[in-house]
């Protein structure tokens, strides 16, 4: 029975790097541990990652497996280190504090890699189990708290109309108001927060500026939302 579970995961793991669709490979698993006294079924942990269990008489084992379309045979003799693009660095750590105000702990942009002033910035939050917010929500299923989230993309907000050049200060800049804010998916340690936040309208008269903001892991958006800036002239 483990030599069986054994070969039919090793030719889950072949097929994933070789055939044109995932789910040939899981269906395969399946049927083949079908035919011992092991089952297996798919399903999703709370956080939305694909798993398929495996049950044994002893228990149960989770595979993590992915049912998208199988990976690249040629790309997957790239070296890892080389597999993925790294987010270039348009505005570093030190740059962004010169500008935004917030310090440790709720400095929520770690890097800037895209920026017009006045204009659009996308900037990065590497989320990771030590930021101080995780041991309290939740102390059994850590995610990042939606209103963190607003913050952080606040922030990005706050580098597009800080710069001198478009008239901001960092004394009399204040997140107003937002509207429309949709929480999509969550987002947990180990995540990338992409942020981009866009300047949709600009009353310089009554120092109001409205932005539109989209945050990513990956491809996939999971936070939006209109904000309200008031700004002003020292």
């Amino acid at each position: 029975m483990v030599s069986s579970m054994a070969s039919a995961t090793a030719f889950f793991s072949n097929s994933i790097l070789s055939t044109s669709s995932s789910r040939n490979a899981v269906s395969f698993l399946s049927s083949s541990l079908s035919s011992s006294s092991s089952s297996s079924s798919l399903s999703q942990d709370p956080n939305g990652r694909t798993q398929l269990k495996i049950k044994k008489n002893s228990g149960s084992f989770p595979i993590c497996c992915s049912l998208d379309a199988a990976k690249d045979p040629i790309a997957e003799q790239t070296p890892i280190e080389l597999r993925y693009a790294a987010y270039p660095t348009v505005m570093d750590i030190n740059q962004i504090r010169d500008i935004l105000p917030h310090r440790f702990p709720f400095l929520l942009v770690d890097r800037v890699i895209e920026y017009t002033p006045g204009v659009s910035a996308v900037a990065i939050k590497n989320v990771t189990i030590n930021d101080n917010f995780f041991p309290g929500h939740f102390p059994e299923r850590p995610i990042m708290p939606g209103v963190l989230m607003v913050e952080a993309m606040a922030q990005v907000g706050g580098l597009v109309m800080l710069q001198p050049e478009v008239g901001g200060s960092r004394d009399n800049f204040f997140f107003a108001g937002i509207d429309k804010v949709r929480f999509r998916k969550p987002v947990i340690a180990g995540d990338t927060l992409v942020m981009r936040m866009t300047l949709i309208k600009l009353q310089k008269r009554f120092g109001i500026a409205k932005m539109e903001g989209k945050a990513y892991v990956g491809s996939d958006v999971v936070c939006e939302g209109e904000f309200l800036m008031a700004t002003g002239s020292e």
